[in-house]
């Protein structure tokens, strides 16, 4: 069954939506395969609890729009022809914004700076301050619309971009190439309703006036502008970024520097690569089998970068004002039976140091929210759930709260960059 809708966002935007209805269940492995050359995403969820997971499986591939940011520095690509009559609409957008530097508009691209702001501000405010999240905030008032929930940005963070409103002296280097922020605009979406038993693909078409001329999507081929490079690309090989007993020495010293009173909480890095013949799709349908889990992702984020998780713990989600997080802390490993289950549990339940560490995590947490939240409204409404996976067993928190009039998901978003729990 094929249905249209048309509608306009808030700045005008005309939008045809087609809907497509598909065939449940969806191969998803025929979309993670398309990945391995093409840009886009897969997000799945393979694992339940307490109804708060499961339901939703996204993807989109070969998308028109990319927005990349490496420190202040930002790029919007148009990949291909109908991302390129894009562009105009975004510049319009962005140009007015505080802090732009060096902004310039291309062909194919538009690119420029926001140096984050270095006052001091509320906590409150710091989300609101001129940012790549400024940005973001324009890039969404040109799409919002209360008519579509989906169409929207996809992508990654890293965990760099709290930088952008806490800035501070970095003491390990950065990577010449590394990019805090990977985004796409997708103008098809295949969504899939595991509750419902319901699967669709949703296309996009754009069409708007700017400075008397009309521009639109419509009929424009989606063809990539360039081809995606192999996913297996030759090269050095570096096994550890530490020499031998590396590790443990980070960890003795930290240890002598809780007791000298200068930490309170520290997560020491340790960087391993390998290098391997497998496609990302494989990897990524590998990873699902083998720790079936709430948050799958695959994503071909361009330049032979690929991201591929399977993950226990929600970040952060917004619906309408309720803000919810599920923060984990406290593991132990499962058992060869339920019985043995039956005991891993017991000893995890009655471990003192676990509860105190979920307890000093959600404590964090839910200061966190009451940046952005109505006071009272913050609470606590799981304390110490178990959730069971292939190989371990987790304490769980449940927090909520309310966003306070002049908040949206992107404060909630900002509100929890400093990640309690890695």
């Amino acid at each position: 069954m094929l249905s249209s809708t048309d509608y306009q966002t808030a700045a005008g935007v005309t939008v045809t939506r087609h809907c497509h209805d598909l065939a449940f269940p969806v191969d998803l492995s025929q979309i993670a395969e398309s990945l391995n050359h093409q840009r886009g995403l897969l997000l799945s969820s393979s694992y339940e609890v307490a109804g708060r997971y499961k339901r939703w499986s996204v993807a989109a591939v070969n998308p028109p729009l990319a927005l990349t940011l490496s420190g202040a520095r930002f790029t919007i690509d148009a990949l291909n022809p109908r991302g390129e009559v894009l562009l105009p609409l975004l510049a319009a957008a962005i140009a007015p914004l505080t802090n732009l530097r060096e902004f310039k508009t291309l062909p194919r691209h538009i690119c420029g700076e926001i140096p984050a702001a270095t006052d001091i501000a509320d906590e409150s405010q710091r989300g609101k301050r001129p940012s790549v999240f400024s940005l973001l905030r324009a890039i969404q008032g040109i799409f919002a619309s209360d008519q579509d929930s989906n169409l929207g940005l996809y992508g990654a963070f890293g965990y760099d971009l709290v930088f952008q409103f806490d800035p501070m002296t970095l003491v390990k280097p950065r990577a010449a190439d590394q990019r805090d922020l990977v985004l796409y605009l997708p103008d098809e979406l295949t969504l899939i309703d595991n509750r419902k038993e319901t699967a669709a693909r949703l296309s996009y078409e754009f069409s708007y006036a700017l400075n008397g001329k009309n521009y639109t999507t419509q009929g424009l081929a989606a063809e990539p502008f360039a081809a995606q490079s192999p996913p297996n690309p030759d090269g050095v090989m570096t096994a550890d970024d530490l020499p031998a007993g590396g590790y443990a020495a980070i960890v003795r010293d930290a240890f002598a520097r809780f007791r000298a009173g200068d930490l309170f909480e520290v997560v020491p890095s340790h960087r391993f690569v390998e290098r391997t013949t497998a496609s990302p799709a494989s990897l990524y349908q590998h990873l699902t089998e083998l720790n079936p889990s709430p948050y799958g992702f695959l994503f071909n984020l361009g330049l032979g970068e690929y991201l591929i998780g399977a993950s226990p713990e929600m970040f952060v989600r917004v619906a309408g004002k309720r803000v919810e997080t599920c923060p984990i802390s406290g593991t132990i490993k499962r058992g060869a039976n339920a019985l043995e289950d039956a005991e891993q549990i017991r000893s995890l339940l009655n471990s003192t140091k676990d509860e105190t560490e979920l307890t000093m995590c959600t404590d964090v947490d839910r200061n966190d929210k009451a940046r952005v939240c109505l006071p009272g409204s913050v609470k606590v409404i799981g304390r110490r759930q178990l959730e069971l996976y292939s190989h371990l067993i987790h304490t769980v928190d449940h927090v909520e709260g309310q966003l306070a009039e002049g908040f949206d998901a992107l404060d909630a978003f900002l509100s929890h960059m400093w990640a309690v729990t890695v």
